[in-house]
C-alpha cells in the first residue's frame, strides 16, 4: 500500500491515539519491560557476568537459578518481540499515512535520524546498551521492503537471520588461531625480543576481542573500577565500546537478526496476526507451538552453556545456535499469549496499563538507563557489582510496577510520553502539542 505522487504536507502529523492499536501498544509494552529484565545485569554488572553467570555469583543456586530462568523466557525473547513490533509500525504507519492523505517517506527519514541522534546521546553519554541507534539504522533498510508481500518477507527474513551465526562460526576459528599466535608473541615479548608491525597489530587486535568477548580478571576489575568512579571514568570507559559495538554488533548481529525480525514483524503486520485481527483459537495455537518447540531450544542451550562452562569458542560455534532459533519460536508463544489476553478481554486492567507503557515506550526505556545507571554508577549510589543477580529483578520489578502506575496517569494529563513528545517535536520540525 503507497501513494505515487508527493501528498500535502499540511496533512502530516503524529498518529493520533485513536488511530493507535491497542495490541500493538500492549506487545510494545510488555517487550519493553521484558527487555529490561535482561538489560539489568548490564547495568548493575561487568558486561561478561552478563553472558556467563559463573563470572560473579559463581555456581550458587540462586545465581544459577536466575540466570537459567531469564535465559529460558527473556533472553534474546523480548528483544525479538520488539524487533518484530519495529517492523509492524513501519507498515502501520505507511497504512495511516496512506489513509490521510499524508507525505510518509520523508517523514519517516527524518524520525528516524533524530532517533539515531537519541541514541548517539543515549549510548555515549548515558549507558552503553543503547538499542535506538541500532533500531533506526536498520529501520531506515526495511522501509526500503514496506511495499514487499508477506511472503517475500517472510523469505527474505529466513535468508538473513542464520547469517548472524554463520559469521560468528567463521570469526570463532580466526580468534582460535589469533589467540594461539599472541601466545606466542607474548613469549617472545617477556623474553625481550621486539616485535614487528604484523605481531604488534595481531597483539592489539587481541586485546581488543578478549576485552569484549573474554575479559581477564584485570580486565574486568578497570571496568568496575570505572564504573564506580566518576562521571568521566564511567565515560572513558564506555565510549570506546560504544563505538566499537555501534560498528561491531550491526555487521555482525544488527543487520541479519534485527533487519530479519524487523521483515518478519512487517509481514505478520499485513497478515493480521501483530494487530490481533486472527481468531482467539489462531493465537492459542500461536502460543501452543511457539512454547512448545522453543522452550526446549532454550533449555538446551542452557544445558549446553552450562556444560562447556560458558567458553565465548563454544558459544560463537554451537552453544549460541539453540537459543537463537529457540528465542523467535519462544517470542511466538509471548506474542500469541499476549494476544490471546487482550482479545479475550481477561485482565482487561491490567493490559491497559501495559498498553500505556507501550505508547510511552521511548520514555520508559529512557527511564530504565536514567534510574539503574543512578542506582549503580559510581556517581550514583554505587551499588555496581554489589547487588546480586536475584536481587537485581528486585530493582527490575520495583520500577516496571511504577511505571505501570505512572504511564496511564501520565497519559491521562497529557497526548504523549516526555521522550516521545521531544521526538515527534524535532520529526515535525515544530513543537508539538502536549497536554490534553
Amino acid at each position: 500500500m503507497g501513494y505515487s505522487k508527493p501528498l500535502p504536507a499540511q496533512n502530516a502529523g503524529p498518529v493520533t491515539a485513536a488511530e493507535r492499536l491497542v495490541s500493538l501498544d500492549t506487545l510494545r509494552g510488555v517487550a519493553v519491560m521484558g527487555i529490561f529484565v535482561m538489560n539489568v545485569y548490564a547495568f548493575a554488572m561487568p558486561l561478561a557476568a552478563y553472558y556467563n553467570p559463573l563470572v560473579m555469583g559463581g555456581a550458587d543456586v540462586l545465581n544459577m537459578g536466575t540466570w537459567f530462568f531469564t535465559h529460558l523466557f527473556f533472553d534474546q525473547k523480548f528483544m525479538s518481540i520488539f524487533s518484530m513490533l519495529y517492523g509492524a509500525g513501519v507498515i502501520m504507519m505507511m497504512n495511516r499515512a496512506a489513509a490521510r492523505g499524508a507525505p510518509f517517506t520523508a517523514v519517516f527519514y527524518r524520525r528516524s535520524a533524530w532517533l539515531i541522534v537519541l541514541g548517539l546521546l543515549h549510548g555515549y553519554f548515558i549507558w552503553f546498551g543503547d538499542i535506538l541507534f541500532h533500531y533506526a539504522l536498520m529501520g531506515m533498510v526495511v522501509f526500503l521492503f514496506r511495499e514487499a508481500s508477506p511472503r517475500k518477507l517472510v523469505t527474505i527474513a529466513c535468508i538473513l537471520l542464520p547469517v548472524t551465526l554463520l559469521i560468528n562460526y567463521g570469526s570463532s576459528f580466526y580468534v582460535e588461531e589469533l589467540q594461539a599466535d599472541v601466545a606466542v608473541i607474548e613469549q617472545l615479548q617477556s623474553q625481550g625480543t621486539a616485535l614487528d608491525e604484523e605481531q604488534q597489530e595481531k597483539l592489539e587486535a587481541w586485546q581488543e576481542i578478549r576485552a569484549v568477548f573474554a575479559p581477564s580478571a584485570e580486565d574486568i576489575e578497570a571496568e568496575v573500577d570505572a564504573y564506580k568512579g566518576t562521571y568521566v571514568d564511567a565515560l572513558a570507559q564506555r565510549a570506546p565500546f560504544v563505538a566499537f559495538m555501534q560498528l561491531n554488533l550491526t555487521l555482525v548481529f544488527v543487520v541479519w537478526r534485527v533487519g530479519g525480525l524487523m521483515l518478519l514483524g512487517m509481514a505478520l503486520m499485513k497478515l493480521g496476526v501483530l494487530s490481533g485481527e486472527r481468531s482467539i483459537r489462531f493465537y492459542k495455537r500461536m502460543a501452543l507451538i511457539g512454547y512448545g518447540a522453543g522452550l526446549p531450544l532454550a533449555i538446551l542451550s542452557a544445558l549446553l552453556l552450562d556444560a562447556h562452562q560458558f567458553d565465548p569458542l563454544y558459544v560463537a560455534r554451537y552453544g549460541g545456535i539453540p537459543n537463537y532459533f529457540g528465542s523467535i519460536l519462544v517470542a511466538f508463544g509471548h506474542i500469541g499469549t499476549v494476544l490471546l489476553i487482550v482479545k479475550s478481554g481477561a485482565l482487561q486492567a491490567v493490559a491497559h496499563r501495559f498498553a500505556a507503557v507501550g505508547r510511552m515506550a521511548l520514555s520508559n526505556y529512557l527511564m530504565h538507563s536514567l534510574v539503574m545507571t543512578s542506582l549503580f554508577y559510581g556517581y550514583g549510589l554505587n551499588l555496581y557489582a554489589e547487588v546480586p543477580r536475584v536481587w537485581q529483578q528486585g530493582f527490575v520489578a520495583v520500577l516496571i510496577g511504577l511505571q505501570l502506575l505512572l504511564s496511564p496517569w501520565w497519559l491521562k494529563h497529557f497526548r504523549f510520553g516526555p521522550a516521545e513528545w521531544l521526538w515527534r517535536s524535532l520529526t515535525y520540525g515544530q513543537r508539538q502539542p502536549m497536554r490534553r
